[in-house]
């Protein structure tokens, strides 16, 4: 699990659950993506409000028949997966915001794969 230790990049893709490619849901087709490129994992996060690109209002609302919420991808990776990941399918997100920042992995324990 070593490999997992240590500085890596933490990169944070936010959209909406209402944006879509090939008519799936985008998060769910750049998860499937992070799976194939073999990357350490992800973690979605659906939010209860936030402000888009064009400063406008998502929130959850109890009457609406169609929800636009904040969804956040998450990926601790080194630099480099993250990079050949972004220059693969960055084409998909037509719109999103898309960071990078510095990560200190300080324990990773999987007992599956420890026992192999």
């Amino acid at each position: 699990m070593k490999r997992y230790l240590g500085s890596k990049k933490v990169m944070r893709i936010y959209l909406d659950n209402s944006d879509t490619f090939e008519g799936k849901p985008l998060w769910q087709q750049l998860l499937m993506r992070i799976k194939e490129e073999g990357m350490a994992g992800a973690t979605v996060f659906k939010a209860a409000a936030g402000i888009g690109a064009q400063t406008e209002l998502h929130t959850f609302e109890i009457w609406s028949l169609s929800q636009k919420l904040p969804v956040v991808i998450e990926v601790i990776e080194s630099e480099e997966a993250i990079q050949n990941f972004l220059d693969r399918y960055d084409s998909m997100i037509g719109e999103g915001l898309v960071t990078l920042a510095n990560v200190e992995v300080l324990r990773y324990k999987n007992v599956s794969r420890e026992r192999h």
